[in-house]
């Protein structure tokens, strides 16, 4: 990117995001790489409609998506990458610097895959997710693409692919050794609550992966080192998937035209 001295806004859009680690990670970014005339900013927005105020900003060259708006955030995007499409979740949106469309991206499936395998490295029977909000599509479609069976599990089930939390038991939970956890639960500032699983029927063999990342050591994170298991915190999936959201924003400030062939339109 063209270290110039006309300012190129990026950010993060969410809801009570004042705990995110992003501005940080971008701002030494920036320091570490020389880039001078880059801003990351956090934007806190009550409600999905306000992100056409930050639309009118001609500055703002693109931003990341977190809960609870990386699936509302579709409707006022122009086009879906592939993987955005098919995850039906973005958390990385471009601003096209020739004409100002805006595209949707998923990042999360990525640094998800690539933080799990570097852990994993044996073959993983199957996989509960908890939660069903975007964060869990983006594992979902890392696990098929992995070719791992999985079931969401949700307070309040609606498909034959969810399951209960009331109905997890020892026979559920030894059929599925990898269990993520993508809900907000034991995010600061509630740093003690986790989710309501029977922690009787974990032990040595199970993986447990927490989304979250703000405390770095869950209470979940914290149970299953307890019970033995293998456990993997959201830091590393965060770094990824930030490192790839910027070289999308990257190369879109190195190429004259994003081209729209393998996109698909969200109008």
């Amino acid at each position: 990117m063209s270290k110039e001295k006309v300012k190129i806004k990026f950010g993060l859009i969410g809801k009570n995001i004042s705990y995110s680690f992003s501005k940080n990670y971008f701002d030494q970014k920036f320091k570490q790489e020389g880039i001078s005339n880059c801003s990351y900013e956090i934007y806190d927005l009550p409600d999905i409609s306000s992100v056409e105020n930050l639309f009118s900003d001609n500055s703002l060259a693109g931003f990341n998506v977190t809960i609870p708006y990386k699936e509302r955030i579709i409707k006022y995007l122009d086009f879906l990458s592939p993987e955005a499409s098919a995850i039906g979740a973005v958390n990385t949106v471009l601003i096209n610097s020739s004409d100002k469309k805006r595209i949707g991206f998923n990042t999360d499936y990525y640094g998800f895959e690539r933080s799990l395998f570097e852990v994993v490295k044996g073959p993983i029977n199957g996989a509960l997710i908890l939660g069903t909000g975007g964060a869990s599509k983006a594992v979902a479609y890392a696990l098929t693409k992995n070719k791992i069976i999985y079931k969401f599990v949700s307070r309040l089930p609606r498909t034959n692919n969810q399951l209960s939390y009331q109905n997890l038991n020892q026979e559920i939970l030894n059929s599925y050794r990898l269990i993520i956890n993508t809900s907000p639960l034991g995010t600061h500032p509630n740093v003690e609550e986790y989710p309501c699983l029977p922690y009787e029927y974990i032990g040595e063999n199970h993986i447990f992966y927490d989304l979250v990342y703000n405390p770095a050591i869950t209470k979940f994170i914290e149970i299953g080192n307890h019970k033995k298991a293998l456990t993997i915190g959201g830091g590393k999936m965060l770094m990824y998937q930030a490192d790839k959201a910027w070289e999308i924003w990257n190369n879109n400030h190195s190429e004259s035209q994003l081209r729209y062939e393998k996109f698909y339109r969200t109008k």
